[in-house]
């Protein structure tokens, strides 16, 4: 908690060493905040408009009963939804989509994605684009501490690299994206989790806080009462960078949803915020803060949805659980980018490790099918309303434009202003990794 009141034995001009340390660590592993910052710093700092939002659609939803339905197939394996036109002729999706439907001029349904190795439950291809096994030491870095080591924040106040996921029964399914051998200087900051107490101002000295007007005024004060007093001047640039972040009303107000347009927050809807049983929320709002968080200035925002391992019951939890809210949640992110102008700035991805059997099992489930899935892309300034790829009559095998979770990955960096192929990040050995294996970007979005 960062405490204002009672600061004794004073070092850098004011702050004393227990409020140095409260203010310094920002629930990322125990490294203190100054020496996140002096990690970025020697990555060099550079400035992009450009950002990603990322849905990890937790546990492999249906792809054949999302946006490839399989209508010449025999019913043990098409299942009981049917499809429906789009604001695209001749692209067909689920009925129980209509809301995406309405939209498919601005986004992208990936038919042919593949490149999960076994077919396990982790999310980690999702946000790497590289398999579990064979990693160099450190482990691979997800795209969003990738991004964080290249870029840096866009700005001070605001980390560039959030992460909207709680924690979750499985751990893979609450997972942000993990930092790999770039270190918790890159990891996900979660306001969903241990960071959002250290947000949070305790033991004001300035008068009793009635509203939050008031509060984010006692950040104001503090701030330049600080400066004023010289303590900001007495502390070292990448301390008071720290203070930056923690003094800036900049984050605050954007993880605060009552700031927003009460007709925007409808559209979104709220959702659910508990934890699907092992897995993630079904919330809305998280796609709304992710919305504002990228204005605010993150460069990388992932956000984890639902559980969607329907090894039983596959129609019925996608009909009645799942498939309403998502489709409610994309399009209401996707029309928002598009009002607000941002369509071309922030690229979204939503998608899971694998995709389900083509047979509906005996307990009218589906599933694991590391074969082939889907995913869906938005925003980026890509080429939407077209279809990428295609499968076998039964959905069960890829007939046209296999697209690896690596490719997608290189076409999200290009998006970024970052060639893939000419960065180097290097592992706990020192030695140099490409940002994607070898993958070039999908030139159909371009």
């Amino acid at each position: 908690m960062l405490n204002i009141s009672g600061m004794s034995h004073r070092l850098c001009d004011g702050i004393s060493r227990r409020d140095a340390l409260r203010i310094g660590a920002l629930g990322m592993g125990g490294l203190t905040l100054p020496q996140l910052l002096r990690a970025e710093q020697a990555a060099g700092i550079q400035k992009s408009h450009k950002a990603i939002i990322m849905i990890y659609m937790v546990g492999a939803p249906p792809h054949q009963d999302m946006y490839d339905l399989k209508m010449d197939a025999p019913s043990e394996i098409r299942g009981e939804f049917k499809p429906i036109e789009t604001s695209v002729p001749g692209i067909q999706i689920c009925e129980h989509l209509p809301k995406i439907a309405s939209i498919m001029d601005k986004v992208v349904p990936v038919r042919s994605v593949y490149g999960s190795p076994t077919g396990d439950h982790d999310s980690f291809i999702c946000y790497t684009g590289r398999k579990v096994q064979g990693q160099p030491p450190g482990g691979w870095p997800s795209i969003g501490s990738s991004v964080s080591k290249v870029l840096g924040p866009l700005n001070k106040s605001v980390p560039p690299f959030f992460g909207l996921a709680p924690n979750a029964g499985h751990p893979p399914y609450g997972s942000p994206g993990h930092p790999g051998f770039l270190g918790v200087a890159h990891a996900a900051f979660r306001p969903s989790g241990p960071a959002r107490d250290d947000m949070t101002l305790n033991g004001v000295d300035i008068g009793r806080l009635s509203d939050r007007r008031r509060l984010l005024a006692s950040f104001d004060g503090f701030r330049r009462d600080a400066d004023a007093s010289g303590m900001m001047e007495g502390c070292d640039s990448l301390n008071r960078q720290a203070l930056e972040i923690l003094t800036s009303s900049r984050l605050v107000e954007a993880l605060d949803l009552s700031k927003e347009d009460p007709a925007v927050r409808e559209r979104y809807g709220k959702g659910d915020p508990n934890n699907y049983g092992d897995g993630a929320p079904r919330n809305l709002e998280q796609f709304l803060m992710a919305r504002r968080l990228v204005e605010a200035g993150a460069r990388v925002v992932t956000l984890n949805f639902g559980r969607w391992d329907f090894h039983s019951q596959n129609f019925s939890e996608c009909k009645n659980t799942h498939f309403p809210m998502f489709d409610r949640g994309i399009h209401a992110l996707v029309t928002d980018l598009h009002e607000r102008g941002m369509d071309k700035d922030v690229a979204v991805v939503a998608w899971g490790e694998f995709g389900r059997t083509p047979r509906i099992n005996p307990d009218a489930g589906r599933d694991h099918w590391p074969q082939v899935g889907g995913a869906l892309i938005a925003g980026g300034g890509f080429r939407t309303g077209q279809v990428i790829g295609s499968t076998d009559r039964e959905g069960a095998r890829i007939a046209d434009r296999p697209v690896h979770f690596g490719e997608v990955h290189a076409s999200l960096y290009r998006h970024m202003g970052i060639d893939p192929m000419s960065i180097y990040l290097r592992d706990f050995a020192g030695r140099p990794h490409h940002l994607v294996d070898g993958w070039n970007p999908l030139p159909e979005l371009v």
